[in-house]
């Protein structure tokens, strides 16, 4: 397989349950692959288009990259999102890179060398992949077939009660738990990345001053509780760091070549 077009792989049944396979050009082994997990709050309205400028940016670089779809909340009937539709799909899809993703690849990727690269809620559920193994067994994710090397959260919602508190996303927390902190906070407690530290592999959170999105509190809160690097953007605001254009981009790729080293 060469780096023409991506390859839709299905990893279920679902409409949403696919991912696009990138390899560079050949046909010997990949030094490593990178997850990419677009954002949106989590909401129907976005897809993996968001994330196929990064994907292309880096298979050039030499890079598999497995860009992800799921269940989104907004959906309908089983393509609906939230607890614990969209954990269960991002889960299915990182371990598909040990089943029908490495069949496609040919045996070219290392299941070993694995990072996730997100955008906003994308960031948010990179982080809470890279956790997976400290879940506790009945949980949505946890004994994880494939564990990431770490993670890349761009602009991440990281701590989601305190998202839910100060309003992020205007209810898409809530949404995507079914309910406030005080309602069901042993969902927030599985869910949210600040809750599951230690995280056990690296996390880097590049984050913009600027943002207005999904503000800057959230990866420092997440940064001081973990100890995880943070990378600030000065006078950057919420999308620049999904434009491989950009400098605030290359500093979440150069992130997560370090994470593959």
């Amino acid at each position: 397989m060469d780096d023409g077009p991506p390859l839709r792989i299905a990893y279920g049944t679902g409409s949403s349950h696919f991912g696009e396979l990138s390899l560079p050009a050949g046909d010997g082994p990949v030094p490593g692959t990178v997850v990419v997990i677009h954002g949106g709050f989590w909401r129907s309205t976005y897809g993996l288009e968001l994330g196929r400028p990064l994907a292309a940016d880096l298979v050039a670089r030499g890079w598999a990259v497995w860009n992800i779809e799921y269940r989104r909340v907004g959906g309908h009937g089983p393509e609906a999102g939230g607890w614990t539709a969209t954990f269960d799909d991002v889960s299915a899809a990182v371990d598909a890179l040990a089943g029908p993703v490495a069949t496609a690849a040919a045996g070219r990727l290392d299941t070993e060398r694995v990072v996730a690269v997100g955008h906003s809620a994308g960031g948010h559920l990179a982080t809470w992949l890279a956790a997976r193994p400290g879940l506790p067994p009945d949980a949505p994710g946890a004994r994880p077939t494939v564990r990431l090397r770490g993670a890349v959260s761009q602009a991440g919602v990281l701590d989601l009660v305190d998202g839910a508190r100060h309003g992020v996303g205007s209810g898409a927390i809530e949404n995507l738990l079914g309910g406030s902190p005080d309602a069901v906070l042993d969902r927030y407690a599985l869910a949210s990345p600040i809750a599951r530290i230690p995280i056990g592999v690296p996390v880097v959170c590049v984050h913009g001053t600027e943002d207005r999105n999904v503000p800057i509190r959230q990866s420092e809160r997440f940064a001081a509780a973990s100890g995880a690097e943070l990378i600030t953007l000065p006078e950057v605001e919420h999308f620049a760091v999904i434009d491989p254009a950009t400098a605030a981009w290359q500093a979440c790729r150069a992130a997560a070549e370090r994470l593959l080293e």
